[in-house]
């Protein structure tokens, strides 16, 4: 067999980071971590290739090589989903779909000759015998939950390694929190499994070995979720592989605002060498966060729990919803206070929507009040549910939000503010790339000279620079993300 993995293209949102690619002469933010490990668990004698529509075009002549196009991908990506199918029908390619996109949508697929819903672990295997019988199915489903020591080393020699900015990889799937408003219990579950600490340093040294250095996001949706594995086993044992290699990868990953609360858990993770994480934050409206079963923010001080986090080494990125039930015109001011005081420089600020199976789904529905399908775009104005704000007051206040927060003025404050919390951890030492003195040079002549309002960046390098010079490489990351934001917020 000849395979042909097809990771379709991903639009300009704020995870993309597009414009702030072109800072570190980088193609896509991150691999397609869900197609090169489907690829390990395919027979080792066919022969397979991979095009990430993000780094690379997808070609006629790659298409009619395959006897198979195996395509995976989420929400958000369905536009060129649809379009590599449509290819794959025109040129009669037969095409296997799998991953979150197919899994909650496969009635409303059309062209695809098998589906692999759920988790490949288990269903995959069922399409491959059934494949070599010459009795393939239309539809592999299950409802178990796969136990994650059978998932096996990612084909990282598929991957132009270079083009990437972050490599990825997954400790655990499920998370024990079930926010109405989330897919990942419905896809997931509820309890968190894990790789073993084995299976998982295995992984590391696996990307260690293919040549990587540098940052490596850890793609659960909920890292922390076994706290106590973590502390016991896992964390102790990456804290020993890391000083042994001198820290070659700086983690990040997504956690719940309850890490705050562990001050072990905190110390174990930045002397592993974790640098960054993301938090769904979602509102200061506590009537809104009741509403959605956001168990974990509800009855704290998040400012005090953010302030925690960036004390003790951390840089906290954070998502927050408007859009909510509870929401009343205030919250958009509320939003943008919260913001600026919290110091999450990278606030990533979406409309709610309702995707398909989460429990807001099912309520909506019941309430009558879809109006249309999901599209995974948190930075699109559309909204696939009738709001109990007026929809045009909405639509506005949100344009406000991100035009306050990304204004230069406020994101290079907010910028300062941060690095005035963030403590630099000193467990790892400092590294000086040519790379690095290159996005420096570009930095500073895109947003030092070329860009108006270019004050606020001359400001804050001052600031750095006289205050804590060490900070430096954080604050020019940090800089360059704001002009993606920046770039984006106008374009909305």
């Amino acid at each position: 067999m000849k395979i042909l993995l097809v990771y379709p293209e991903s639009p300009n949102t704020f995870w993309s980071l597009k414009r702030a690619l072109r800072f570190v002469s980088k193609k896509s933010s991150e691999p397609p971590l869900g197609l090169i490990t489907v690829a390990s668990l395919l027979p080792v004698t066919w022969e397979k290739r991979l095009v990430d529509m993000n780094v690379t075009r997808l070609k006629d002549k790659d298409i009619t090589w395959a006897d198979y196009v195996f395509i995976s991908g989420m929400d958000i990506q369905r536009g060129s989903f649809t379009s590599v199918v449509d290819r794959c029908n025109a040129l009669d390619v037969k095409v296997v779909a799998g991953g979150p996109i197919s899994t909650t949508n496969y009635r409303e697929l059309t062209g695809i000759d098998h589906f692999i819903l759920n988790e490949a672990e288990i269903t995959l295997p069922l399409f491959l015998e059934d494949l070599k019988n010459g009795t393939p199915e239309p539809v592999y489903t299950t409802t178990r939950f796969p136990e994650l020591t059978s998932t096996p080393l990612p084909r990282w020699d598929l991957l132009d390694m270079k083009k990437y900015a972050t490599m990825d990889i997954q400790y655990s799937r499920g998370c024990p929190f079930d926010c109405e408003f989330c897919s990942i219990t419905a896809l997931y579950g509820r309890k968190p499994r894990t790789k073993g600490t084995e299976q998982f340093l295995r992984e590391l040294e696996s990307l260690y070995t293919a040549g990587w250095k540098g940052a490596v996001f850890i793609v659960d949706d909920n890292f922390i979720g076994n706290k106590k594995k973590l502390k016991t086993e896992l964390l102790p044992a990456l804290v020993e592989w890391s000083k042994t290699r001198k820290y070659p990868f700086a983690f990040t990953t997504e956690v719940s605002i309850n890490l705050s609360d562990d001050e072990e858990l905190m110390r174990l993770m930045i002397e592993a060498g974790f640098r960054s994480t993301f938090i769904g934050i979602e509102t200061p409206e506590e009537a809104s966060l009741v509403e959605c079963g956001k168990a974990q923010n509800q009855d704290r001080n998040m400012l005090d729990s953010i302030h925690t986090l960036q004390r003790n080494g951390f840089n906290v990125t954070g998502g927050f919803i408007v859009g909510f039930d509870n929401d009343k015109p205030d919250i958009f001011d509320r939003q943008i206070r919260f913001i600026q005081e919290s110091g999450i420089v990278t606030a990533m600020v979406g409309l709610l929507n309702a995707p398909v199976d989460t429990r807001l789904f099912k309520r909506l529905r019941t309430e009558n009040r879809i109006t249309d399908e999901f599209n995974g775009n948190n930075v699109d104005v559309s909204l696939n549910f009738i709001p109990k704000m007026r929809k045009e007051t909405l639509v506005e206040g949100y344009k406000k939000i991100l035009r306050s927060i990304y204004s230069q003025k406020a994101y290079f404050e907010r910028l300062k503010t941060f690095l005035s919390m963030y403590r630099r951890p000193n467990v790892a030492p400092a590294r000086f790339h040519f790379s690095s003195i290159r996005t420096l040079f570009h930095a500073v002549w895109i947003l030092g000279f070329l860009e108006k309002g270019n004050r606020f960046f001359w400001k804050l390098l001052f600031f750095v620079l006289r205050d804590s010079p060490k900070k430096l490489p954080q604050a020019i990351r940090l800089a360059i993300y704001g002009f993606h934001f920046r770039k984006l917020a106008e374009s909305i």
